[in-house]
């Protein structure tokens, strides 16, 4: 259907505008200027035009108005070039960046495109958001195992020489976890009787409500590294900013978590960065499967997560030796007080300060390499990778940091897999997997609307990490079974059965917590990007916790064969979900729990 409006446009104009609406509820639009350039506006219903960034990463758009009032702006100085003369709406299967727009956005400045390397993959857009790390296939290695990353954490602790920095959700309790606290009271002992001063730092980040469940917690494993190296040994709770007032006084334990949590999971040693989805307990080492990927020597990116935990850290409480908390001197406090506003400002500063200035030095890397390789020299580069301890080979792979914290007003990883989702072609192949289904309504949305084959693996209620729990939390398998239900009967509904298929993970003995994608463009049978960290995709991830991820993109085979393998492998243990999926009596789904899940569905 088309749909046609005249807009002022000054005489001297003579071009006409098209707009192309993609998907609602998130059309995206764009306007073809001539045949150099095409020019984005990404709209969100009713809240006018707020950003836009060009394939050729020049433009940037802004607008205060709602169609039809708005003009355009081109360059960093925002000059208006012209008005729309003309408007017409059609379907398009054009599409660049995602709607990405719900205030407030990260102002979009892009680098010129003389920047880009030929041959660059087609996923450079994100690094007009988020930093790019440019590094080789060899330097990252696909773990399948929580034996395997038990047992590299422990020796990697042991072989730190600088720095430990471990951000989790919580640390546990059991055997199993006390020995990773030794090994980080054996490896901070060696720094002490090493014969010069002690150079290792440890820096650990945690939730301060999950961190602070019942009498034997997170912090009295931590209190004697306190105690024992106050000068090495940093422990930050963070607090969120929605949890205060009567409502902190109000809600009890357990219940208090579902407000806002720490959620972002990295490990880091010197120079090698874990990520996962995985946290600091006993089950995640031994029968609760998750992700897990090193990259190995990569400086850059641990300074960036280390930059990242220290920024939240300083937001965040810090652990005392005699148990008690304290904010950093000067720092507004999160929960205390009536000014929770000028805390989440100076929050977004100090994460955004984190990812631009990380930007800021990629780019001025890639510049320069760039430019050398241009002259027919790699002299700069060369430089550069001796600085960090040798030549390195020319990166096929490339690593993008996607943080999202909405209470403080930060939606990166939001936007960039809302823009993965909307973008992939049709007969591309998305595998798309969460222990916990309860995916928000745009990336539903944006799962039915597109054209994209997807496979959703999630989690059967015999792996439901809350199944067989007490009291309310043992329904919540039940919530999900029915969360799970509506969205095969919208599919059905839809006729997008063959299209969009959803799979349940079952392995006798072990839960599931695995979470992220695997990108399959058109026509291949390997992945070319993955996402991996600690977003579930829900409404938790996107609007209530701290979250972080990257987005690794690569052209190497062997580590796309890498990332195939570890998605055949989680999705062997699933089976495919069909209308008598529902009928079985482990999905039995009781009355009250369907009445009360709309009404709790956000909070788990």
């Amino acid at each position: 259907m088309r749909e046609s409006f005249p807009l002022i446009s000054p005489a001297s104009s003579g071009k006409e505008l098209t707009l192309r609406s993609v998907l609602p509820p998130f059309p995206c639009v764009f306007l073809f200027l001539d045949s150099a350039s095409v020019f984005q506006l990404g709209l969100w219903k009713g809240k006018g035009i707020l950003a836009v960034v060009d394939p050729y990463n020049i433009l940037a758009l802004a607008a205060s108005h709602s169609l039809p009032t708005w003009r355009l702006f081109v360059g960093n100085k925002g000059s208006v070039i012209q008005n729309v003369s003309h408007v017409s709406f059609h379907r398009s299967s054009w599409l660049l960046l995602a709607p990405l727009l719900t205030p407030p956005v990260p102002v979009i400045t892009a680098s010129p495109c003389s920047l880009c390397p030929e041959g660059a993959h087609r996923f450079q857009w994100i690094r007009n958001l988020v930093p790019e790390f440019g590094i080789s296939s060899s330097h990252v290695k696909v773990l399948s195992s929580p034996a395997e990353f038990y047992e590299l954490l422990k020796v990697q602790i042991k072989t730190a020489q600088r720095r430990v920095v471990m951000a989790s959700l919580y640390l546990g309790t059991g055997l199993l976890e006390q020995e990773l606290v030794d090994c980080l009271e054996e490896t901070l002992e060696k720094s002490l009787q090493a014969k010069q001063s002690s150079n290792l730092r440890v820096s650990i980040l945690l939730d301060y409500t999950r961190g602070s469940r019942g009498r034997k917690n997170s912090r009295t494993m931590l209190i004697p590294l306190l105690q024992r190296f106050p000068e090495q040994v940093r422990v930050s709770l963070f607090h969120t900013p929605n949890l205060r007032g009567l409502l902190r006084l109000l809600i009890p334990e357990r219940f208090n978590e579902t407000i806002g949590l720490q959620h972002i999971k990295v490990y880091l040693f010197d120079d090698n960065v874990i990520l996962s989805g995985a946290n600091l307990s006993d089950l995640y080492f031994t029968n609760r499967q998750d992700r897990y990927v090193l990259l190995q020597d990569s400086p850059e990116i641990a300074d960036f997560f280390t930059e990242l935990v220290d920024a939240i850290g300083d937001l965040s409480l810090q652990l005392q030796r005699d148990d008690t908390v304290r904010m950093v001197e000067g720092m507004v406090h999160p929960y205390q007080g009536r000014d929770k506003m000028a805390y989440c400002e100076i929050a977004n500063r100090r994460v955004m300060e984190v990812i631009n200035s990380a930007r800021t030095r990629q780019e001025l890397l890639h510049a320069k390499t760039f430019h050398s390789s241009q002259q027919g020299s790699s002299s700069l580069s060369q430089q550069g990778s001796q600085a960090s301890g040798g030549l390195r080979p020319e990166p096929d792979t490339w690593i993008y940091p996607l943080i999202q914290m909405k209470p403080f007003g930060i939606q990166i990883d939001e936007m960039v897999t809302e823009t993965l989702l909307t973008e992939a072609e049709r007969d591309a192949r998305i595998y798309l997997t969460t222990g916990y289904f309860n995916l928000t309504q745009a990336y539903m949305d944006l799962i039915l609307g597109t054209r994209a084959e997807y496979r959703i693996l999630l989690a059967s209620p015999e792996v439901n990490g809350f199944f067989g729990a007490k009291g309310v939390a043992g329904a919540i398998p039940a919530a999900y079974v029915y969360i799970e239900h509506q969205f095969y009967s919208e599919v059905c509904y839809l006729h997008q059965q063959e299209r969009v298929q959803l799979q349940e993970y079952s392995r006798a003995g072990w839960t599931f917590h695995a979470k992220g994608l695997w990108l399959y463009l058109a026509g291949s049978d390997l992945p070319c990007l993955t996402l991996i960290g600690s977003p579930n995709f829900g409404y938790r991830s996107v609007h209530r916790d701290l979250e972080a991820q990257v987005a690794i993109v690569t052209e190497n085979k062997a580590l796309q064969q890498q990332l195939h393998q570890e998605q055949e492998q989680l999705y062997l243990s699933s089976g495919v979900v069909s209308s008598s999926t529902f009928e079985q009596p482990s999905r039995y789904v009781k009355l009250w729990v369907k009445l009360v899940t709309p009404l709790i569905k956000n909070f788990f």
